[in-house]
């Protein structure tokens, strides 16, 4: 039986709530310090990307867990919000939904997590059904993501399967393996999204542009974000460069995952990669003009 695909991306990963203190000078053990302000916003690479994503006019379905708590009932609303279905997402009553606290003090930044349900989810929570609905199925933050981690690639060629394209960001690896399966998923996706950094940490390369190479060697496209030097893209076409746009930095959380809102909000219009990767640039730039991953789309 034919379903209509009524949804343009589905995204599966992690949500949590961020708090961001500012203007902490230092954090000391028993004392109490003041605070110039505070934001409790959301957090998390997959649920930052599908809120952008949602707010730049996709369709925009979300799987995940979060806790039966306060900070859960946030999330849900936030998304909700932004006009995602949020039909897939799992309370549970442990553990509790995860929280980033940071303290910022003249661009400096230091920051604890509780992680909470970040690792809860696996690839066999993606229900079929669902997939059947959308376009595209996309994964963040994939070195987090420990309970998706050894069946990412089988969820991935499900949804290949089923008629999806599929993209993946890793986030940098807290354990520094830079593995976990992760080049067995890359050889089920489509676009894949590292910056920099993770790039070349994969890959052992010297430059970006080898970097590109090699990962392009697994996944069909490979979209690595440079920061102020903008974007390189790499597809079996060739390669080419985007430029950074020049814009005042506020806050950098959440410009990745921003970028890979944009691009994937034309990827699935069928636009050009150059298109694509401009209107990640776009996005990313729109980002750190605010406090907060999403603050600029509201």
């Amino acid at each position: 039986m034919k379903t209509d695909r009524n949804l343009d991306v589905i995204v599966a990963g992690e949500a949590n709530v961020d708090l961001m203190v500012l203007g902490v000078p230092r954090v000391e053990f028993d004392k109490e310090l003041p605070a110039r302000d505070m934001s409790l916003v959301l957090g998390g690479s997959s649920s930052i990307a599908a809120f952008n994503l949602a707010r730049l006019g996709a369709r925009v379905g979300f799987v995940g867990f979060l806790g039966r708590d306060t900070f859960g009932d946030f999330v849900v609303e936030r998304l909700r919000w932004a006009g995602i279905d949020v039909s897939q997402i799992r309370r549970v009553r442990e553990p509790k939904t995860g929280i980033t606290i940071w303290h910022e003090y003249k661009g400096r930044r230091a920051g604890v997590t509780y992680p909470g349900c970040i690792a809860r989810l696996r690839g066999s929570d993606i229900p079929s059904a669902y997939l059947r609905r959308a376009k595209h199925l996309h994964a963040g933050a994939y070195f987090y993501q420990e309970g998706l981690q050894p069946g990412a690639a089988a969820a991935f060629r499900r949804a290949r399967r089923l008629g999806l394209t599929t993209s993946l960001d890793c986030n940098y690896d807290p354990k520094e393996t830079w593995d976990s399966h992760i080049f067995e998923v890359l050889r089920e996706t489509d676009i894949f999204l590292p910056n920099d950094t993770e790039a070349l940490k994969l890959t052992g390369c010297r430059t970006v542009e080898q970097a590109a190479e090699a990962l392009a060697k697994l996944a069909r496209i490979v979209a690595i974000k440079r920061g102020p030097r903008g974007a390189l893209v790499k597809c079996p076409e060739g390669s080419f460069s985007v430029k950074a746009l020049p814009c005042k930095v506020v806050d950098t959380t959440g410009a990745g995952d921003s970028f890979n809102a944009g691009f994937l909000s034309q990827f699935v219009k069928g636009k050009s990669l150059e298109e694509c990767a401009r209107a990640g640039i776009r996005a990313g730039t729109r980002a750190v003009g605010a406090v907060g991953g999403t603050a600029a789309f509201e």
